[in-house]
């Protein structure tokens, strides 16, 4: 029998690991927020207790942080949508949806993401975490050609497909048909191939140059993936469907947590894809369903998304913000509503968004591991509820906290 000693040399030195990231500045903690709104009160990391929003730390912040791109998280018709599921067909799924957590909320969310998304059907996952590994380790590829910068839900899910992967320089097209070329030319014939790509780059704000991923990948018979995440909602049938691409991209992923303001994720394709999905995504298979409040808030979000100016409203709010950070002299990566603020060595960072954080706005630093060493940023995320005052008080508070660290 192992002695106590030996057992003990078995375990994990948990306190060593994170005073390791201490040291390297890579610590992170949880700062909780009173409520889902443009404005909210943050509090200190109360650990495992109960945050206490009154306590010294938790002034009211103007969040240019959240993924909730359209402002609907806070909506009353989400909660209003979410309270009717919930009285209707309960507050759980309560089982896997192929033992019994399959609800009319859940048909309803599908066939409103797949009419939106132009295919011929949708499945919802308990996220879109969930929905990339689920999807790629069910598809098995036998190669993987990825972009450089894909989300780790991605990376993740490669890894559980065991598929040799491929990656290529990020949204270069010339690079992916390059990787294509060689392994054509060193591989066998029988190969399946699968193309993955983020659309929206959540981290630079840049777009995948999907029609050249289509091209390359309708060269070699390989089927295209792409991650919708930043993209559903903000973009008409998200960018695959505003540049008509629907024929050509075989799987559409997205989530219903960011511009939808819910929870969730989903794959859009043809029956054949979904039915295999049902099946073979084990993240699928054996989760329990995702709760039919979030659904019934997703689908009631997908409706807002279309039906009203909330995008062209967050646009222009995106424009209006890039447009006063570089008359600010900060460089401004990306095309989209994420705008990526370069600020490069990861303590610069880190004080920008503390100067920002007492001025009111919250717009945390971007450090390894997400982003290179020597490409840390502030991501500033507006949404289409930031009213002119708030634009304006982001826009001075990065113009004196640049100033207070000696930035841009």
């Amino acid at each position: 029998m192992p002695d106590e000693r030996t057992e003990r040399r078995r375990g994990f030195d948990l306190a060593a690991r994170l005073q390791t990231r201490e040291r390297r500045g890579l610590r992170r903690d949880l700062r909780p927020v009173e409520s889902v709104e443009p404005r909210t009160r943050a509090a200190p990391d109360p650990g495992g207790g109960v945050p206490a929003f009154d306590a010294e730390g938790s002034d009211e912040l103007r969040v240019f942080a959240a993924n909730d791109y359209l402002g609907l998280a806070g909506d009353d018709r989400l909660a209003d949508a979410a309270a009717d599921a919930a009285t209707d067909v309960g507050v759980g799924a309560g089982a896997s949806r192929l033992v019994s957590g399959d609800t009319v909320a859940h048909r309803r969310l599908e066939r409103a993401l797949a009419d939106a998304k132009g295919a011929e059907r949708a499945l919802a996952f308990s996220s879109g975490y969930a929905a990339n590994v689920g999807t790629i380790a069910a598809l098995d590829p036998d190669v993987v050609f990825s972009d450089e910068l894909n989300h780790a839900s991605i990376v993740d899910g490669c890894r559980l497909s065991d598929a040799d992967v491929e990656i290529y320089d990020h949204c270069d097209g010339d690079a992916l048909r390059a990787a294509m070329a060689r392994r054509a030319h060193d591989s066998a014939t029988d190969e399946s191939w699968l193309v993955v790509t983020d659309s929206v780059f959540s981290m630079d704000g840049d777009v995948a140059p999907l029609d050249d991923v289509c091209a390359a990948a309708e060269r070699h018979g390989a089927w295209v993936m792409v991650d919708e995440a930043h993209a559903t909602g903000v973009y008409p049938g998200g960018v695959v469907g505003e540049r008509g691409l629907e024929d050509r991209v075989q799987v559409q992923l997205g989530t219903l947590s960011k511009a939808l303001g819910a929870q969730g994720g989903f794959v859009a394709g043809s029956e054949t894809l979904v039915e295999h999905l049902v099946n073979a995504a084990r993240s699928f298979v054996f989760s329990t369903g995702l709760a039919p409040p979030a659904a019934a808030a997703a689908r009631e979000g997908l409706r807002i998304a279309r039906e009203t100016d909330r995008r062209d409203r967050l646009h222009r709010n995106a424009a209006s913000l890039r447009d006063g950070l570089t008359e600010r002299g900060f460089e401004v990566l990306g095309e989209t509503h994420v705008l990526p603020v370069l600020v490069g060595d990861r303590a610069d960072a880190v004080a920008l968004a503390d100067a920002l954080r007492s001025r009111d706005v919250l717009a945390p630093a971007i450090r390894p591991p997400t982003v290179p060493a020597d490409a840390c940023r502030i991501r500033v995320a507006p949404t289409a509820t930031h009213d002119e005052a708030a634009l304006d008080a982001c826009l001075d508070a990065f113009e004196s906290a640049g100033r207070e660290v000696g930035l841009p």
